[in-house]
C-alpha cells in the first residue's frame, strides 16, 4: 500500500483509509494531517477514524461502509462541522492482503456553496436544516434516520449530547434516542423511566407553549430541585429542550446539552425547525412496528408466527444448548365441530396461557392450527424436563388435551430445524398413545 499513499501525499485534496472492518485509521495524507493537528502517521495508532475526523466516539450513524465495493466510487456530499467545511466525497474500497481498505477523496467545496461563517447566522437555519434532512433521509430505516440527525444537530449546534425522551404507557419519559460527542459518557441507559415528577415543570411549560433554556443549572435550583439534581448528575450546565407534538398532543421532548452559551435562542431555533420532522420519523417508526407486529405476529393469540420463528432462530447463538417442546392441542377439530369456532379459539388461547405460564419469556410460536412450539435456549436439561412436567401439570388443571414431545441436545443450535422435526415425532408418538389409551377414533379429534 506504501506506492499508494505516496500518489496520495501531496494532493490538494484531503485523503484518508481505513480498516473498512474495525476503523482503525491507516493513513492520512499531508493535507489532512495538517487539517486536523497530526503531525505523524504514528499518532495514528490505534486510533479510530470515526473518533479523529468526525470527534465521535462511536462509529457515525451515516457511515457507508456496507454500501461501498472494490473498484466503484460513491459520491455524496457532507458538512463537516470538526473542520467547518462542506465537502465533497469520493469513497471506494481496496481489498489486500485479506483486508478491505475504505479510501475517501474530500474536496473543499464551501466557497462554492457559499456557506463559511453563515452557519451562526439566523438567515442560514433553513438552509442547515434542509443539509440535515437530505443527510438524514439517506438513511435506510427511521430508527438510523434519527440516528443521524442527532448527531448532525450535536455538531452543527456544538453540544456535548442530542437525545430524543418519549412518553412512555406509564407516564414516565424513556430516553430513546442518544448522541454524544467524543469523550462525552452516554446516559440513555440510565434514563428510563424517569418518574413523571422529574420533567412535570418541562409539560407545563410546553402546555403553555414554551421551549424550556437554560443558560445556567444553578437557576434552576430552588424553582425545579427534582430536575436540577438529574442534570446536575449529568454535568449538564446548559441547555435547549423543545416539545415533540402529535396531532396537538406532547408525546415527548428532545434537545442539545451544553452547547456554547451564546448560541442557545439559535440552538433552540434550529431544534424548533426539526422537531416536526423527528415527529414525522418517530410515527413512521411506530407504522413500521405495527406491520411487523402484524406479519410476525398470530392474530388470535399474540404469539409468535412461522415468520417470527424464522426470525428467532437466526438470532440464536451458534453451538448453545437448546430445548425444543413440540405440541398439539388434541381435540381441537372435535370442538370446532361440535361447539362451534368461537369455542376452539377458546381452546387455543388456554392452551398457549398453560405454555406462557411455564416457559415465560421462552419463544413461544403457533405454527399451525392446533401446533404450538416453544425453543428454549441455553436452558438446561434437567431444567426442561421440569417444564415439560410443568406444562403437563397446567394442561391437567386446566383440562385441556395436549401432545407434547421434546428434546434437548448440547450445541443443538447448530441444527434448530432437525430438532424442531425430531420433536415433532415425538409428540405424534405422545399423541398415538393418548387415543390408544383412550379409545379414540382419532379421525373424529
Amino acid at each position: 500500500m506504501e506506492k499508494i499513499w505516496e500518489f496520495f501525499e501531496n494532493l490538494n485534496e484531503y485523503v484518508y483509509a481505513a480498516d473498512a472492518d474495525s476503523f482503525d485509521l491507516v493513513y492520512m495524507n499531508r493535507k489532512t494531517r495538517e487539517t486536523y493537528g497530526i503531525t505523524s502517521m504514528e499518532e495514528l495508532s490505534n486510533r479510530k477514524c470515526y473518533e479523529v475526523l468526525n470527534g465521535n466516539s462511536t462509529p457515525c450513524a451515516f457511515c457507508n461502509n456496507a454500501d461501498l465495493e472494490p473498484g466503484k466510487f460513491k459520491e455524496w456530499s457532507y458538512y463537516n462541522p470538526i473542520v467547518g467545511k462542506h465537502l465533497s466525497l469520493k469513497d471506494t474500497i481496496i481489498e489486500q492482503d485479506g483486508r478491505r481498505y475504505r479510501i475517501e477523496i474530500a474536496i473543499d467545496v464551501s466557497a462554492q456553496v457559499q456557506q463559511g461563517k453563515a452557519l451562526l447566522d439566523y438567515q442560514n437555519l433553513e438552509k442547515l436544516a434542509n443539509e440535515g434532512f437530505r443527510i438524514a433521509l439517506q438513511a435506510p430505516t427511521p430508527d438510523k434516520t434519527i440516528d443521524v440527525i442527532l448527531e448532525y444537530l450535536g455538531k452543527a449546534l456544538q453540544g456535548e449530547r442530542t437525545y430524543v425522551f418519549e412518553k412512555n404507557s406509564g407516564g414516565g419519559d424513556d430516553n430513546t434516542y442518544e448522541w454524544v460527542a467524543n469523550g462525552v459518557t452516554p446516559e440513555i441507559d440510565n434514563l428510563q423511566n424517569l418518574p413523571p415528577e422529574v420533567c412535570a415543570n418541562w409539560y407545563r411549560k410546553f402546555g403553555e407553549n414554551e421551549n424550556i433554556l437554560i443558560e445556567e443549572l444553578e437557576d434552576i435550583r430552588e424553582e425545579d430541585p427534582l430536575q436540577y439534581e438529574n442534570l446536575k448528575r449529568q454535568n449538564i450546565h446548559s441547555l435547549a429542550v423543545v416539545p415533540l407534538f402529535d396531532d396537538g398532543k406532547v408525546i415527548g421532548f428532545y434537545g442539545v446539552d451544553n452547547p456554547p452559551g451564546e448560541s442557545l435562542i439559535y440552538a433552540q431555533n434550529m431544534l424548533q425547525i426539526v422537531g416536526h420532522f423527528i415527529v414525522s420519523c418517530l410515527k413512521r417508526r411506530n407504522l413500521l412496528k405495527e406491520l411487523k407486529n402484524m406479519s410476525y405476529c398470530d392474530q388470535l393469540t399474540g404469539i409468535g408466527n412461522r415468520h417470527a420463528l424464522y426470525e428467532y432462530i437466526a438470532n440464536i447463538k451458534k453451538e448453545e444448548h437448546i430445548g425444543v417442546v413440540y405440541c398439539d392441542i388434541t381435540g381441537l377439530k372435535r370442538v370446532n365441530d361440535t361447539q362451534g369456532h368461537e369455542a376452539g379459539d377458546d381452546l387455543i388461547l388456554l392452551a398457549c396461557q398453560c405454555l406462557k405460564n411455564v416457559f415465560g419469556l421462552y419463544g413461544l410460536f403457533r405454527i399451525g392450527g392446533d401446533e404450538l412450539l416453544v425453543l428454549c435456549p441455553k436452558i438446561g436439561e434437567d431444567e426442561l424436563k421440569e417444564k415439560v412436567q410443568g406444562v403437563k401439570r397446567e394442561i391437567e388443571d386446566h383440562a385441556v388435551a395436549m401432545a407434547i414431545g421434546s428434546i434437548w441436545k448440547k450445541d443443538g443450535s447448530k441444527n434448530v430445524e432437525k430438532l424442531i422435526t425430531e420433536s415433532e415425532k415425538l409428540m405424534y408418538q405422545d399423541k398415538a398413545a393418548y387415543y390408544k389409551k383412550m379409545g379414540i377414533d382419532r379421525r373424529k379429534y
